[in-house]
């Protein structure tokens, strides 16, 4: 049985999305030359990688004369989402409690980090205690 196919982005294939949720609908040749100088690759990998994102639906082309030019299909925002639900799946069984608690474990967080999270659970909070009555 072949294994399951990835809906996540590789890092190669978060960088040419990036440049198109900038740049928008771009040429594999713009894609290439909108890579900075320390992350360039060639023309047949990028052609190689916009197809697989093609597949995974994160991109469309059309066909201009015998260009073809891609376009995002799914919004930055949204494939954020997707990689923080994959994320809350894979390494805490679906539990938000978790993720922030690992979150609030990292020693790096700064005082101000912990002061807006702490806020935005506060209104989170209200804002479901509202709901609720």
């Amino acid at each position: 049985m072949p294994p399951k196919k990835s809906t996540t982005l590789t890092e190669a294939e978060l960088r040419l999305m990036k440049i198109l949720w900038r740049r928008g609908e771009s040429g594999v040749a713009e894609l290439v030359a909108a890579l900075p100088e320390d992350e360039s690759i060639a023309y047949n990998s990028a052609l190689t990688t916009i197809r697989i994102l093609e597949k995974k639906g994160y991109v469309t082309h059309r066909q201009v004369g015998r260009a073809y030019l891609y376009r995002p299909s799914v919004a930055e925002q949204e494939a954020g989402q997707s990689a923080v639900q994959q994320l809350l799946t894979r390494f805490f069984g679906n539990s938000r409690e978790q993720l922030v608690l690992s979150l609030l474990g990292d020693s790096s967080l700064t005082r101000e980090e912990v002061e807006r999270l702490r806020s935005v659970i506060e209104e989170a909070a209200a804002g479901r205690a509202a709901a609720e009555e």
